[in-house]
């Protein structure tokens, strides 16, 4: 069976967790898809001249980009994350990653990708689509205590403004900027618990899966 599920959203909404949950509810296979940029923006930060990061290093970085970047343990930094929200507004950037995207989408036994521009560009087609969602203070705090987690030092406002940063950047680039689908499912988790988000992903799925059976 083929099967997709796209999944945006901006920073901190809940889409990874949920992501995650919903791949191994049904058994499909998992991407996250910002882990891909996130790999670049490391990359291009190594080669960066003055930790300035242009486009000729990103490309190059998107280009030379092996598996083994994926696993790299210092993905999940801020300065990580801010070059790679820098890297994926550069269309060769993007454009470099596309068909990895798409080719991991069509597997058989069914996938969930989850990023920025899932259900907009890499998959128009997805079987279903969800953009998840939440208040920037509810979202800003979930990364200051995943941060802290993580043993990073930093503070609740540094994180709410890089976190408003990001979005605006992430928002306002020509090169696929997020935004929900037409047709998306919006799963807004500012309220909810993680049990009950993933309980809403598990029903629009199984429903989706019903429709098509029909």
């Amino acid at each position: 069976m083929r099967f997709t599920v796209a999944i945006d959203g901006p920073a901190a909404a809940g889409k990874g967790t949920i992501s995650r949950a919903v791949a191994a509810r049904f058994g499909f296979a998992h991407l996250d898809t910002g882990l891909l940029y996130r790999a670049v923006g490391r990359r291009a930060l190594d080669g960066a001249a003055g930790g300035e990061i242009d486009a000729a290093t990103a490309i190059a970085a998107a280009r030379a980009l092996d598996p083994a970047d994926l696993k790299r343990d210092d993905l999940r930094t801020p300065a990580v994350a801010q070059a790679a929200s820098v890297v994926a507004a550069i269309p060769e950037v993007r454009q470099a990653l596309l068909d990895f995207q798409r080719d991991f989408a069509a597997r058989d036994g069914g996938a969930v990708l989850d990023g920025r521009d899932i259900g907009t560009v890499i998959c128009p087609d997805a079987e279903l689509k969800l953009f998840v969602t939440a208040s920037d203070a509810v979202r800003a705090e979930r990364r200051y205590l995943e941060l802290v987690a993580g043993g990073h030092d930093t503070t609740r406002a540094a994180v709410l403004e890089d976190l408003k940063a990001r979005d605006a950047r992430d928002a306002a680039r020509d090169a696929a900027p997020l935004r929900p689908a037409q047709e998306a499912v919006l799963l807004d988790t500012t309220e909810l618990s993680i049990e009950a988000a993933v309980e809403e992903a598990v029903n629009a799925v199984e429903e989706r899966i019903e429709q098509g059976r029909g």
